[in-house]
């Protein structure tokens, strides 16, 4: 088949609806030819597993669940066949110098990075609102994480953007800093300034690494914010599942065009830490994702999303009582992810409301309010929907759900840290009663999906502030001093 142009933002060749997905022809054949199979995995094509699982997943999907080495599909570690075509093909597209496809998650790209570029011992910077896997690198590596501190948006009860100016004061004052790592978008979709980010970085002559796990569609349409791999980052992670289109769990780790990271070391880290049996249906979905998103198709899909984002922000802000993040102010967002907030409710009291009475799902709650994604499959009708039970919540008096009043999420505060991550998490440790953990220290991650913004990491001292967001936890883990 005939290898395509496409046209996104880091180049200007023409798109076309043959949209060239090399693993997933390779599969199609594969499913077509079907052979006699001596191998992993034991279901043998769909043989040998339970009939109502199979009504579940389709027969289709268990044809094709095989895994690298086999059926002349290619290998993962080290790439080969039409494996390694896909992620060429990635390369080109998210204007990489190498892209890895990762089955396991963006968290296993996060803990690849810190393998493959922090040394025991090094002081890095890393961003407060990172998710967990940053944090766990930095347990597993032995590395001395100074926390860069976001803007706090305290009438949202959420993390806002980087201050390039604070980051800049940090490296200025400890010219030992190795790296730098920070989260853009954040979870709720806020903007930080990667240009000015990137340039600081270089000023020094640190590294920089962005976890763009949200941000996969940004190279593909000129009204999203621009993505770190333009703006001289020297990896970025994009999690494809969230928003790109791909299976769960599909992730991809870029190495910049002009970084300075050894991938090579990268590389090695991923062999480590993946799977030595990755699913090659998650495989075919990153293929799939990459080649529907730079086709025509997928630019309208997500001129769509687009389209539909606008339109509900607009109505929802002229409702009386809500209030939409972004909307008439300077905070620069993604305009895909909708926070929004109704006076007089909880984040959590409103997701129940739009799920009980509704029957509406939406990403994610906070203390204030809940965050919608407009998704590339989302359909105007469904949005209109959102917005009629949105109108008639914030007029309507709702039944008392005061039970939900009380739950809180993520604390924004900045962590008192008194002993590196690693040094906490292998020390001698005790469990105790939460409301006694008051005053020591933390010797565990504590952290909420979503986000998976850690509430407490390993050598932090437990606050009293601490306290209302741990409901989940009768016990701490802590030092034993």
């Amino acid at each position: 088949m005939e290898k395509i142009s496409v046209s996104f933002k880091n180049n200007t060749e023409i798109k076309t609806d043959n949209a060239y997905a090399p693993l997933v022809q390779r599969l199609l054949e594969y499913k077509k030819s079907p052979c006699t199979g001596f191998h992993i995995p034991g279901h043998n094509r769909g043989n040998a597993i339970l009939n109502s699982f199979r009504e579940v997943i389709g027969h289709d999907a268990l044809l094709v669940d095989t895994t690298d080495e086999f059926d002349n599909l290619g290998t993962l570690h080290p790439a080969s066949g039409a494996i390694k075509e896909a992620m060429d093909l990635a390369a080109a597209c998210y204007n990489s110098r190498r892209t890895f496809f990762i089955t396991s998650g963006s968290t296993i790209s996060n803990l690849a990075l810190a393998f493959g570029v922090i040394s025991p011992d090094d002081e890095i910077i890393v961003a407060r609102n990172s998710h967990r896997s940053v944090l766990t690198g930095t347990i597993l590596t032995g590395s001395k994480p100074s926390w860069l501190m976001p803007k706090k948006l305290n009438d949202w009860a959420i993390y806002g953007s980087i201050c390039p100016d604070d980051l800049e004061d940090k490296l200025k004052n400890n010219k030992k800093v190795k790296f730098v790592w920070v989260t853009n978008p954040t979870y709720e979709g806020v903007v930080s300034d990667i240009k000015t980010i990137s340039a600081i970085c270089r000023k020094y002559n640190v590294p920089l690494i962005v976890d763009e796990a949200h941000g996969s569609l940004w190279n593909f349409h000129d009204e999203l914010p621009e993505t770190a791999l333009n703006l001289g980052a020297d990896a970025v992670v994009h999690s494809l599942h969230k928003t790109g289109g791909a299976m769960t769990q599909a992730s991809m780790l870029h190495i910049g065009k002009n970084s300075c990271l050894d991938e090579a070391k990268i590389e090695h880290a991923l062999k480590l830490l993946h799977t030595t049996s990755p699913s090659v249906l998650l495989l075919a979905s990153l293929d799939a994702a990459r080649a529907n998103l730079s086709s025509s198709q997928g630019y309208n899909l997500i001129q769509n999303a687009i389209e539909n984002a606008r339109f509900f922000r607009k109505r929802a802000s002229m409702i009386e009582g809500v209030s939409v993040l972004g909307e008439n102010s300077n905070i620069k967002t993604d305009v895909t992810k909708i926070f929004l907030k109704i006076k007089g409710l909880t984040g959590k009291r409103l997701e129940s409301v739009l799920e009980l009475d509704f029957n509406i799902e939406i990403e994610s709650a906070s203390d204030e309010g809940i965050l919608i994604l407009s998704n590339i499959g989302n359909t105007r009708a469904e949005f209109e929907y959102l917005l009629a039970a949105i109108s008639k919540i914030a007029k309507d008096d709702y039944p008392d759900l005061s039970h939900l009043e009380n739950v809180k999420f993520m604390p924004l505060t900045e962590p008192d840290v008194v002993m590196s991550p690693r040094e906490a998490y292998f020390s001698n440790k005790i469990r105790v009663k939460k409301e006694d953990a008051i005053g020591k220290i933390s010797a565990e991650v504590i952290a909420l999906c979503p986000p998976g913004i850690s509430v407490l990491l390993p050598g932090e001292i437990i606050k009293a502030d601490h306290i209302p967001y741990l409901s989940d936890y009768s016990e701490i883990e802590v030092i034993n001093n």
